[in-house]
């Protein structure tokens, strides 16, 4: 039975290369036949063992036709005769309403956040994390708000693998799977000097960014370093609102960026704001130290500075930052694909480890309980 009564199914009408549905809450829809064949899920042509078709899409009959359709029950479903079967096919309005094309969007329920409306609940204690009711509280909170700080874990590496693999896996990247840091002028990162590093979000220069990143603070004997975190949707959002404009030049305009140094010279390019094909915006990346050099038409490079400019100002007003200065046994987790992260400067011992995490394996996470 499925879960809104209003997405039952009202009433069919069969057409020749068609069916035609009107739910009970009056949206209506057409489902080509070859889309409600193909999708055929009894044990000739589905396995449920794995999820995956068994249908040989490519043979099915071009003169395929509905004998015969009824709806059942209260409209919790509908049994399809199709021409070149023997048996009636069994499609759940629930299926069929949420990939319906006239459905309306699902609300992402995420909270667009500054400042001001950060408070305590973005705290979870580590024994909360990895209980099971915990753990899918932690996963909601992190999703609504972008980011979260688990308190009370033991400043080892192992307490960054067990929460990455209980959200997905370790991803490797060139800084390795598991990685410890401290300033180290050595390297060819800004993040591993004492400056001030504002915000932004990491690896501009790799085609599949992570989407999460994890950092455990283990050691702090130090003044300053303030972890910054800022929601990159608030940011789009405003600017949305004040100018049009700027936000299309930072929708459209593909920003590369690379990494050159430890043996390796990546580069990748996409816009600060990506959109999907609904036009709902699934990633902010923005990232001013590992802007490569581009070029484009002379007025489009003046819009894109006075985008940029509008963007990086927003981004490092405290009206839009959360500070907070890690404690030992302090684990920051963010979303690097909405939220941008920083650090105040500082002079002293501050020792952290971390890692990243996969977007689609946290997308994962989230759809196995129950957010999206």
């Amino acid at each position: 039975m499925t879960k809104n009564r209003s997405n039952c199914v009202e009433k069919i009408i069969i057409h020749e290369k068609s069916l035609y549905i009107t739910y009970q809450n009056k949206i209506e829809d057409e489902f080509p036949n070859i889309w409600l064949r193909d999708h055929a899920k009894d044990d000739e042509n589905w396995d449920p063992r794995s999820h995956q078709r068994k249908t040989f899409t490519a043979k099915i009959d071009s003169d395929l036709h509905i004998k015969e359709a009824n709806i059942t029950g209260k409209g919790e479903s509908i049994n399809i005769l199709w021409s070149d079967l023997k048996k009636p096919i069994e499609y759940s309005s629930e299926f069929l309403f949420s990939n319906s094309s006239k459905s309306e969007k699902r609300e992402k329920n995420i909270k667009l956040w500054n400042s001001k409306d950060v408070k305590n609940q973005i705290y979870t204690k580590y024994e909360d994390v990895i209980s099971e009711k915990g753990f899918k509280n932690f996963i909601s909170n992190l999703y609504q708000y972008g980011f979260s700080v688990i308190t009370n874990c033991q400043t080892e590496m192992k307490t960054v693998e067990t929460i990455a693999n209980k959200i997905g896996y370790v991803r490797q990247s060139i800084f390795g799977g598991l990685w410890s840091f401290e300033s180290n002028k050595d390297m060819a990162d800004s993040a591993y000097t004492q400056e001030e590093l504002r915000p932004h979000t990491d690896s501009t220069y790799s085609n599949d960014a992570p989407g999460l990143q994890l950092l455990l603070c283990c050691e702090y004997d130090a003044v300053g370093g303030d972890s910054i975190m800022v929601d990159g949707f608030k940011i789009a959002e405003t600017i949305k609102k004040e100018s049009k404009d700027i936000y299309n030049t930072l929708s459209q305009i593909e920003v590369p960026g690379n990494y050159i140094g430890d043996g390796v010279y990546l580069e990748a390019k996409r816009p600060i704001f990506r959109h999907n094909k609904n036009k709902e915006i699934v990633q902010v990346s923005f990232n001013n130290y590992d802007r490569a050099p581009f070029r484009i038409d002379n007025d489009s490079t003046l819009k894109f500075y006075e985008g940029i400019r509008k963007f990086d100002i927003l981004a490092n007003s405290k009206d839009y930052q959360w500070r907070y200065i890690l404690k030992p046994g302090d684990l920051l987790i963010f979303n690097n694909w909405r939220i941008l992260h920083g650090r105040g400067s500082f002079n002293g011992t501050r020792k952290m480890k971390g890692c990243y995490i996969n977007k689609e394996d946290f997308d994962s996470c989230c759809r196995m309980n129950g957010l999206y």
